[in-house]
């Protein structure tokens, strides 16, 4: 059963390396995600399991502790991996957001639990993203979840979708929904008008919901950050 959940934004740009002379920008938001990481440590789980946006033509796709990732694609950044034993290393390369949730980790010492990680499509149905979470829960007894996605990349002239009306009042309620361990809100995110806001966190937001929903304990919800730097959605809450 679930016992605790994070969740956070994936922008390479968290990792100061990749960030370089834009890295205080992002300084608030990765003081949260450092917090919600606390919230997951503090939960003492069996399995925390890493879940974010996969790459495009993916419904869905199992990374194993042990999975690699790198930031080479974005100019600069460490080498990281699932789980806290470095001697394990798989042959499979975490997508960006995954990558992102690994440097978290590693950013705040996790030695807790095993770690494993699940990429969800865009294009898939929130059917299937709650069924993904139902599964997540019973994998251990004590299960934990680090949620990588973002919100609308339409809130301003210069995001990377230009300016949509709609991007802001979709963020809002995906926020509040997220800040209030709102299941039912979260299936009801429209997959459709997410894909044209360009929301990353739709698909991994709703596999959460479906996990909340397999059973185990009452969780409440906590929004540690929201914001909008570059155009772009970023949220940070914890479930505990």
């Amino acid at each position: 059963m679930m016992v605790a959940a994070a969740v956070c934004p994936c922008p390479p740009l968290l990792v100061p390396e990749v960030a370089t002379g834009a890295a205080p920008e992002l300084d608030a938001a990765r003081a949260a995600c450092a917090d919600a990481v606390g919230v997951l440590a503090a939960a003492r789980p069996d399995l925390l399991v890493v879940v974010g946006p996969a790459p495009d033509g993916v419904d869905a796709e199992r990374y194993p502790e042990g999975s690699t990732g790198s930031f080479r694609g974005f100019g600069a950044g460490p080498d990281v991996r699932l789980g806290a034993d470095r001697d394990t290393v798989t042959g499979r390369e975490l997508p960006a957001a995954l990558a992102v949730g690994a440097w978290l980790l590693e950013r705040e010492g996790w030695a807790d639990a095993p770690v494993e990680g699940l990429g969800v499509g865009e294009s898939l149905a929130a059917g299937r993203c709650l069924e993904e979470g139902r599964d997540i829960a019973t994998r251990a007894e004590r299960v934990a979840l680090l949620v990588m996605g973002d919100g609308s990349a339409c809130r301003t002239l210069k995001a990377p979708g230009y300016l949509d009306e709609r991007a802001a009042p979709f963020d809002a309620e995906a926020a509040r929904a997220l800040g209030a361990a709102d299941t039912a809100a979260l299936r009801a995110l429209d997959g459709g008008l997410a894909h044209v806001l360009k929301a990353s966190g739709r698909a991994p937001w709703q596999v959460l919901a479906g996990a909340a929903e397999a059973g185990g304990p009452a969780l409440r919800g906590t929004l540690l950050y929201e914001d909008a730097p570059y155009g772009v959605g970023y949220v940070v809450a914890t479930w505990s």
